[in-house]
Order: structure tokens, then C-alpha cells, then sequence
């Protein structure tokens, strides 16, 4: 693979998860992470979001620097199928990267060319999951792998230094509980729920896009607001008192009909009811490890929050990715949150250095 580069040797690897919502960046410097961000790019809207994403990050190749791309933004419905979603993603990569030093994460495949990744959309798409566990079963061993982001939830366990995961399409995934098609930020609330306790009556949801789960982390106080980057679904205030007047609107009311408690409580029973979706899709998963109890969850994205309580729940330790991987203190956070990105990266970095 390093005749194939230009730069052998190279010590730089940056490392790009094109996504359908987001854009996620982590730069690689000598095997370690030294910074990651994350930007708003509604792929919906057009490649042309990324373009413009693109430019707000400035040079796109430093002298000395390898891309890694890995993507789920194929799914966007920008496409008219995955398939030309993943050509139209090949595309956008050739067009601004070049083929020369340019690297697609195909997943089960391994690391390719530009050219050759053409004909393995099947093990490109969405395969951001597969590098985080994958990178995670190499440093961890044996542990379960959970990324919560802003809309989605992948679970996926590792023994011995490998995968052992039943899925691999999203498809196949969704049956198998190692994707839980819930997140942290921008999951409607009647996609959690049809029903919630309200003073003590189960009360019907409206059927409407009324309030998210970013709502529901405002409330609770467990929301970095940074990771916010949507608008809210009413475009107003992004604020504690504006969050409550969403939630009420999901049961038919007002938020002076409650006390400040009363939707606290309410908001907590959604956080709840998330939780146990998650520890469904995990408990399924954890069956394939080992009865080790010290093996443990690993936690990434967004939604660390919940997953922090996933393994109180499964009662198992559990282990920040950006802890576990090699990168500088002060990008450790952002590394967890932008965890694809950084698993490329790093992969990448160890791929060119075999």
C-alpha cells in the first residue's frame, strides 16, 4: 500500500467522516490525535454543503498530509440510492482531494484507493462503526463499543483483539441490535415514545416535530450546547424555559400548565425511556463477550452521558474512547466526539507505518 503514496513516510494523517448532518475532522500527528471538530453540513441540502464546510476549515492538504475518509452521508436523501450516494461522495473526495494520498476506509476491506473503492460500496457504506470498534479492539481487547451521536446509536462488541459483530449493513444491523436508530440531539420525541406520564396519566404524544432530544439534555442540564448545532424545532430559543414549551407542545399543553418540575421529571422519563431502547440493543449485543465483568463499555460521541449510565446498567466499568486512544489532553474530548473521524485517522496513521 505505501508504494502507492507520493508522501511515504509522512507523519501527518488527517482523518474526515462525511456524514449526513455533520462533517467530522480529526487530525493525526505522529500516531497521536492533536485536534478533532466537528461542523454542521445538512447533506440534504447538496454536496455543496461540504464544499462550503471545506472551506471554512482552510487548506485542505498540508504539505506532508494523508486523507482518510469514511462516510454514512450516502444515506442522505440528497442521493437517489446508497449506491449513488457512495459515487457521489467518491466523487466530492476526487474532485477537492485527489486520488494521490487520498485513502477510503472500506471497512471489512481494508484501506483503498480512490478507484478501487468504486467497487465496494457494500463494505463502504456506512462503515464508520466498523473503525471505532475496530480501533477499540485493538487497544482494549475485549469490551463493548457504544457511539452515541446526535441521531443514531451504535453497539458493537470485541473479544480478543476482534470483532464479533452479527451485522454489517445498516439493514442487518437494525436486527441485530448493534445500531439503535436513537441519538443524543436531533431524535424527535415521538420516535421515543407514544405515550408519557403526565401527573400520573399516560398521556398520547402529538404526532409532530415538536421538541428533540437536545430538548430533553437542555433540560436535564446534560447538553454541551456546542453540540447543539441544528436548530431547535420551533427556530427559537435554545434555552432551558424554550425546551420546556417544546416538551409541552408533545403532550397538548402549555409549560406554565406544569410547575418547572413537573416537566423536569417529564423530561427525565424520556431520557429513561432512551435508555432502556439502548440497553435492549446492548444486552443483545453483550452476549457475545466473554462473563468477564471487567470488560468494558466503551463510550463515544455526543451522547457519553447516557452511555455513562448504559454501564451502570450492565454493570460493567466504563472507559472514555478518548482516553483510550493516544492523543494530546486537550483533544481528547473533541476526539471522543468526533470518534470516526479519529479512528481513521489513527488507522491510517498505523496502516502507512506497517
Amino acid at each position: 500500500m505505501k508504494s502507492r503514496f507520493a508522501n511515504e513516510g509522512k507523519t501527518r494523517v488527517t482523518g474526515w467522516d462525511l456524514g449526513g448532518a455533520h462533517l467530522k475532522v480529526a487530525k493525526c500527528q505522529d500516531g497521536e490525535i492533536v485536534s478533532a471538530n466537528i461542523m454542521k453540513t445538512p447533506l440534504w441540502l447538496g454536496v455543496d454543503q461540504l464544499r462550503e464546510a471545506l472551506r471554512v476549515l482552510g487548506p485542505l492538504r498540508a504539505q506532508g498530509n494523508v486523507n482518510v475518509f469514511t462516510m454514512t452521508g450516502e444515506l442522505s436523501d440528497t442521493f437517489a440510492s446508497r449506491d449513488a450516494g457512495i459515487a457521489g461522495l467518491l466523487d466530492f473526495i476526487e474532485e477537492e482531494f485527489g486520488i494521490e494520498d487520498t485513502l477510503i476506509y472500506a471497512g471489512r476491506s481494508g484501506f483503498c484507493g480512490v478507484g478501487a473503492a468504486r467497487d465496494l460500496g457494500s463494505d463502504i457504506a456506512s462503515a464508520n462503526w466498523h473503525a471505532t470498534a475496530m480501533l477499540s479492539a485493538r487497544l482494549a481487547n475485549t469490551g463493548l463499543f457504544v457511539d452515541m451521536g446526535s441521531t443514531t446509536t451504535d453497539i458493537l462488541a470485541f473479544k480478543n483483539g476482534e470483532l464479533v459483530n452479527q451485522g454489517y449493513s445498516d439493514a442487518e444491523r437494525l436486527l441485530t441490535g448493534e445500531l439503535v436508530y436513537t441519538g443524543f440531539a436531533r431524535s424527535a420525541l415521538i420516535g421515543i415514545a407514544a405515550l408519557v406520564p403526565v401527573r400520573g396519566q399516560m398521556t398520547p404524544l402529538m404526532n409532530e416535530y415538536f421538541a428533540n432530544t437536545a430538548d430533553l439534555g437542555r433540560i436535564l442540564g446534560r447538553l454541551d450546547e456546542a453540540d447543539d448545532k441544528y436548530p431547535s424545532a420551533d427556530r427559537k430559543a435554545k434555552s432551558v424555559a424554550g425546551s420546556i414549551a417544546r416538551l409541552a407542545r408533545m403532550v397538548g399543553r402549555d409549560s406554565a400548565d406544569l410547575d418547572e418540575d413537573e416537566w423536569i421529571h417529564i423530561a427525565r422519563w424520556f431520557s429513561e425511556y432512551q435508555l432502556r431502547m439502548i440497553h435492549d440493543g446492548a444486552f443483545r449485543v453483550a452476549r457475545n463477550l466473554s462473563q468477564d465483568r471487567t470488560a468494558p463499555v466503551i463510550g463515544a460521541g455526543i451522547g457519553r452521558p447516557q452511555i455513562k449510565e448504559l454501564a451502570k446498567r450492565l454493570e460493567r466499568p466504563y472507559l472514555d474512547f478518548g482516553s483510550l486512544i493516544p492523543a494530546a489532553e486537550d483533544a481528547r474530548d473533541d476526539a471522543s466526539k468526533a470518534a470516526p473521524a479519529a479512528a481513521v485517522a489513527l488507522l491510517g496513521s498505523m496502516q502507512l507505518q506497517a
